[in-house]
């Protein structure tokens, strides 16, 4: 496809001869005679770079330049002028101009500079894409079946045009399953757009959706391209998508349907081509059910529907969780340290409420607590001692997965400390009782319940 090249002036003669030498080498090349204007086709249909003059009737280039930052700081901008001075050049260039040509602008020193130009700007994508790739995650941690068949999912959707919505706790991991189904969708070498419908205000989640035009609103100083405007061609990640407002909703669902919409306080209809993903830790059919979700949405959204496990139904992945954070904390200059069978069986019992997000913070809680090179369970049930009155995890007997790593004698003291805390459990912390149920001597049980948790050994 053609790059898109603006040319701003207001000399005819120039705006000729500079188009034709553009066409000349292969670009798609737009004419303004005027700033004004100028605006007005970077803000509606995006170009991909800007020739500029400097010195024009009502709004100057400078100004110009100034408001088209504001729209897309990424934009690379070439100042053009028959009065340029050393001063004027170091401002455009401060302001964020890439280069300065003087008038007449000769053939060589344009294509250069555009070359140059769009070069650097390719460059910049790139490492903002590879950036991207790098923060995520490669893959989603863990061997369970549960996080298996997430996995299966993932590469089944992935290179479709589907939409999906991800589905979970909080803390279970939906965005990094929505990084992974752009990793391996078609569109994998443009940025996802991501927006958190929670974490914008209900005044202005349209504006960040849409765009808006300068004048809109207070504060709406220049045109703004919204977030599926960006996504164009790509993928747009709706998060918390069951926090919006009805009447966003409401504006929403056209979009999803037409692939059209305007700008907030604009009346031109652009068109877009979006693949849309969207994530919720809400029960949207309840949330349909009391009025507060549109049921017509959900069946857009929910073409295909991928549920994210719970810490709770995938406890056996717990130790490669925690040892993937462990190192990627170890990277960050905390300090290698590794979990013993006891630290990571104490860290099972608990609950986790807060899912996979939880036990990351816990991590990095306990490495920097605990100077020891070694986690053991005393250290974890210190920072952690809702653990220690906990019940057994429900997959530590019945998975066998659970013990792998583990000595014979490990694994033995793992299964006689959980039998003896669900027992302990059973009768409400009483230990004579608890003795005689199991049939140990009352001395007998509080001297193995001490060396369980490392009292004496």
């Amino acid at each position: 496809m053609a790059r898109k090249i603006l040319v701003v002036d207001d000399e005819a003669s120039i705006l000729e001869s500079v188009t034709g030498i553009l066409a000349d080498e292969g670009f798609d090349p737009v004419c303004a005679p005027n700033a004004e204007e100028a605006l007005a086709i970077v803000g509606e249909n995006g170009v991909d770079l800007v020739l500029l003059d400097i010195w024009m009737p009502g709004m100057d280039g400078l100004e110009a330049l100034k408001r088209i930052k504001e729209m897309d700081p990424n934009l690379p901008v070439i100042m053009i002028s028959g009065h340029g001075t050393i001063e004027t050049a170091v401002q455009a260039t401060k302001m964020g101009a890439f280069d300065f040509i003087e008038k007449p602008p000769s053939y060589e020193k344009i294509v250069v500079a555009i070359n140059n130009a769009l070069h650097l700007s390719r460059l910049a994508e790139e490492n903002f894409i590879l950036r991207q790739k790098t923060a995520a995650k490669p893959q989603l941690t863990g061997s369970s079946p549960a996080i298996q068949q997430v996995r299966e999912q993932i590469a089944r959707v992935a290179p479709t045009d589907a939409w999906v919505l991800i589905r979970g706790e909080h803390g279970t991991g939906k965005e990094l399953v929505a990084q992974a189904i752009h990793r391996q969708s078609r569109a994998a070498q443009r940025p996802m757009i991501e927006i958190n419908c929670a974490a914008i205000p209900e005044e202005l989640i349209e504006s960040e959706l849409f765009g808006h035009e300068r004048g809109a609103f207070t504060g709406a100083t220049a045109p703004k391209r919204g977030k599926f405007d960006l996504a164009d061609g790509g993928l747009l990640f709706l998060d918390e998508i069951g926090d919006m407002s009805l009447k966003t909703q409401a504006k929403i669902l056209r979009i999803l349907q037409e692939q059209k919409f305007e700008r907030v306080g604009g009346s031109r209809t652009i068109s877009v081509n979006v693949r849309v993903l969207a994530a919720t830790n809400k029960n949207l059919e309840e949330e349909i059910e009391t009025g507060r979700f549109r049921a017509d949405l959900f069946y857009r959204l929910n073409v295909v529907p991928i549920r994210v496990p719970s810490l709770r139904e995938r406890i056996a992945d717990l130790s490669l969780l925690v040892a993937d954070f462990a190192a990627d904390f170890a990277r960050k200059g905390l300090g290698a340290r590794s979990f013993d069978a006891g630290a990571i069986q104490a860290m099972a019992r608990h609950h986790w409420p807060g899912n996979v997000r939880e036990l990351r913070n816990f991590v990095e809680r306990v490495i920097i607590m605990c100077p020891e090179s070694e986690i053991s369970a005393p250290d974890v049930l210190q920072l952690l001692p809702q653990a220690a009155g906990g019940p057994p995890p429900a997959e530590s007997q019945a998975t066998p997965g659970f013990y792998a790593g583990m000595s014979f004698r490990d694994a033995k003291k793992a299964f006689e400390r959980d039998f003896l805390q669900a027992r302990l459990l059973e009768n409400e912390g009483n230990i004579s009782q608890t003795a005689e149920q199991i049939g140990l001597e009352r001395s007998h049980l509080h001297k193995k319940m001490k060396s369980l948790t490392g009292e004496e050994e």
